[in-house]
This record gives structure tokens, sequence and C-alpha cells, in this order.
């Protein structure tokens, strides 16, 4: 197995038809350092005899790249005690790879899919039209699905790749593949190259590629670029501050939110830069005329398009974080102005939206997270949901976990540090477990907190 921050490690793994899921004990999930994920729903663990575990509900996920005798893929696994195995490959895993293991020779074969494909990174509309006002109707070409397929111009915006004055070559394994999946690859691969985005290479350099399986079972190609973003120069461009952004929105009456289809693909990779984007497959190398998903300096490069794009807008009608457009007026009779003056910069400069991801004239809106109105910013529903069902902390690690889940909607609830200092004092270094009264009512009394859902009036500039 390997992940972002170690090289591969053998672990022992239990393959277990019984069970349901995927697991790996957290001791290991530690020891490899790999980062884990929040669920949005915590799980429950029942044993064989019916009673529920005494680990209580599972509440991270990691994903794993596993290679299985030259098989590859990215596996997610439920972060939980296991007893004497390192992991558990269960019936989420066998049900969806179907493998052939012989027992005698203590060897796993995988069948020849019949069919698999690269999912597309957007999905076409049939319609897209349909899901516009009408009043925008003379956009057609930004929401479109067949203008969007061309290569974009070269700009003064184009990403460059600087290296380090010490940088090497770098290279990357070419990993195995089943027959359907090297059917989809080759398919994938002819479709990019004719629209443009990616061409044929002679270029020394190589990242591998490899497959993530997304939940409706299509395939996601990756290109593997750490080796080349560790001697990649970092362009230290900043990223909006989310806080910053909503304080803007104050006076804001009716929004509309447009996301850009394909954000960092809008980018063309500098001329002369385009080889060290290079990638390697069993067709051989090519490489990119756009900037890919993965490079480091693929956020900054796309947040200077954007505030350059906009520049004279920012503030006063849009905010924008990468590729998320909010649009935002004090009178709504004045909406349709600001919306179309958004509309023509991006025709101008063939960028594209999906429709199924746009909302139009709403005085209700989800942006990064948080819900936005007229009267304030309001959490997630499924966080609120998340808080309320956690579980009382049993170890640090769950503390932990519980602060850093809550420590994301701290913005809503009043005297948070003072709140939470008790179970912040839990986590300090070489402090013994105690849970009482104090750690206790720390707990309870921030699960109200959320409960309540509390509503954040915009910042008024005339008050201290």
């Amino acid at each position: 197995m390997t992940n972002q921050n170690n090289p591969a490690e053998n672990i022992k793994t239990l393959i277990d038809s019984g069970a349901t899921s995927n697991f790996i004990s957290p001791t290991i999930v530690e020891k490899l350092r790999i980062p884990k994920k929040i669920l949005e729903t915590p799980r429950v663990v029942r044993m064989l005899d019916g009673t529920l575990s005494q680990t209580g509900k599972i509440w991270h996920e990691v994903e794993i790249l596993v290679t299985i005798q030259n098989h590859v893929q990215t596996i997610p696994f439920l972060v939980c005690p296991i007893g004497k195995h390192d992991a558990i490959l269960g019936m989420r895993w066998l049900s969806s790879e179907g493998p052939l293991i012989n027992w005698a020779s203590g060897t796993i074969d995988f069948p020849k899919e019949e069919q698999a494909s690269i999912a597309s990174e957007e999905d076409a509309d049939p319609d897209p039209l349909r899901l516009i006002p009408p009043e925008y109707h003379e956009f057609a070409q930004v929401f479109g699905e067949e203008e969007f397929k061309t290569l974009p111009p070269h700009r003064d915006y184009d990403i460059g790749i600087e290296l380090t004055p010490e940088a090497s070559l770098f290279h990357g394994p070419i990993y195995g593949m089943t027959d359907s999946e090297s059917r989809a690859l080759k398919e994938h691969l002819e479709s990019e190259v004719a629209t443009g985005k990616i061409r044929p290479s002679k270029s020394p350099a190589g990242a591998p590629v490899m497959f993530v399986k997304k939940a409706d079972g299509s395939l996601r190609l990756v290109v593997d670029y750490r080796k080349l973003n560790e001697v990649t120069i970092k362009d230290v461009y900043p990223l909006p501050r989310q806080d910053d952004l909503m304080a803007k929105l104050r006076d804001a009456r009716i929004f509309t939110k447009l996301d850009l289809r394909w954000g960092y693909n809008n980018v063309r990779i500098k001329e002369g830069d385009e080889w060290k984007t290079a990638f390697k497959t069993k067709y051989g190398s090519f490489e990119y005329l756009v900037m890919p998903f993965g490079l480091t300096n693929a956020p900054a490069a796309f947040q200077r398009f954007m505030n350059d794009l906009f520049r004279d807008l920012l503030d006063v009608t849009v905010i924008v974080y990468l590729d998320d457009i909010l649009i935002f007026s004090k009178h709504p009779a004045e909406h349709s102005g600001h919306v179309r003056e958004v509309l023509q910069r991006l025709a101008k400069n063939q960028l594209f939206c999906k429709p199924s991801k746009c909302h139009f004239h709403v005085t209700t809106v989800e942006y990064l997270g948080i819900q936005i109105s007229p009267k304030g910013f309001s959490m997630d529903e499924k966080k609120v949901e998340a808080v309320v069902s956690w579980p009382v902390p049993k170890t640090v690690k769950q503390v932990q976990a519980f602060l850093g889940f809550v420590n994301y909607l701290r913005r809503f609830i009043p005297d948070f540090s003072s709140i939470a200092r008790p179970l912040h004092n839990l986590t300090q270094k070489d402090k013994p477990w105690s849970w009482g009264d104090a750690e206790n009512k720390s707990f309870q009394e921030l699960k109200h907190r959320v409960t309540n859902r509390p509503v954040l009036a915009h910042s008024d500039p005339e008050k201290p």
C-alpha cells in the first residue's frame, strides 16, 4: 500500500467475506501518517453476535493506493480497531472487484471485466438552456457542451512550471491494468488528443498514472505529480480567506452562483513547459497543453486568473474562490445587469459553466459550505446532524476528532475557546486521561450551542 507521505508498505490484510466494508487499524493509520477525512455520517460497527462494538461509531475514512499482484487501485477504508490484523478487505471490495482467490497457491487474480469507462469530469446536459433563465439565453455558448471542448487560447495567465536548481528528472512506474481498464485508458487518451488537451510526448520525464473508481463504478484517471511538485518552485499567490469573502455580503439581498466547467483545464500550460507535465502509459508518453489537476501551483494560478478577470467587480458585485463565482446585489432590480456583466466576461474569455450546478436569482445560497441569506450565515445542516449524534469521547484521539470537527463551526459558537478549554486540556501531551464533570459539561455545551442553529448576522462596519 502507498500514500502521499510514504513509499510502498507491506501490511497484513485479512480478506473477510463476513465484513460488510473495508477496515484499517488506527495504529497503522498513525504509523504511516495517512491523512484522514471525517465522515459526514458516522458508521456503527456491529459484531458477529449482534452487539455494538465497544469502540462506538466510526468517524474517519482513509483512501489508500493498493497494489495486489500488479493490480493497482485506490481503496477506501474505515478507521476502526480490528484486532491483530492491520487491515480487512470486506464485501465492499469483494463485490466491487470480484477477485479470483486460489487458496492453494495463495494468489489472487482479477477477472476480465466486460466494460469499464473513464468518467468525464463533467457530464453533458441534454438541454442546458432548460436550466437557464430566458433572459440569459443569449449566453448559450457559456453553458454549451460543444463549445467547451475546444482548446482554450494562450493568455497572460498561462501556468509556468519553474523547477528548483537541483531538480532532477522524475520518473514513475507503469502500473498493471485489466483488459477493461486498458480499453478505457486508450479511449480516454484518444479523446483527449482529439480535443487538443494532451499530445504525444518525447519528454525525458514521466509521471505515473492510476485509476480511481468513482461511486457510480466509472473510473477516473489520475496523474501522480508528487515528484514534480517536490521540485517545483511554489507560487505563493494567496487564496482568499473565507471570512473576508463573507464580509462583503452584508448588504446583499439576492444571489446567483456560477460553477465553472473543468475550471483548471481552462488555463493553458506556458509554451515550453508542456514537457514537465508528461505522464507514462502502456500506450506511450503524453503531455498536457492545459493545466491538469494535481499540479502544486494550479490553485494559485487559477485564482490569479479569476481575480484579474473580475478585478473591478470583486467585493462590489462578485466574490470568487477558484472556480466558484458568487454574484450578489443589494437591489434585486440591478441583479440581472450584474449577472450579465459576469457572463459577458466568461464568454469573451472562452470560459464555460455547468448549468446543473448554477443557481440564479436566489435569496438563500450555499457557498463554500456555508448557507448565506440576507439575514446572515448559518451552518450546513449535515454538519449540525453530525455533531448532534456525536458519542461521548473515550480517548484523547476521539476528543481531538470532535474538536477538529466543531472547530470548523466555531464562528457560530460564542465563547468557543473558553467552553472548549477543558477538552483542549485533555489533549495536552503527557496529561493523564480523566473524563469528569468539567469535560462532560464542555462537550455537552458545545453540542447544545450547535443544535441551536445560530445565524450569524452580517458584519456592520459602523460598529466597533
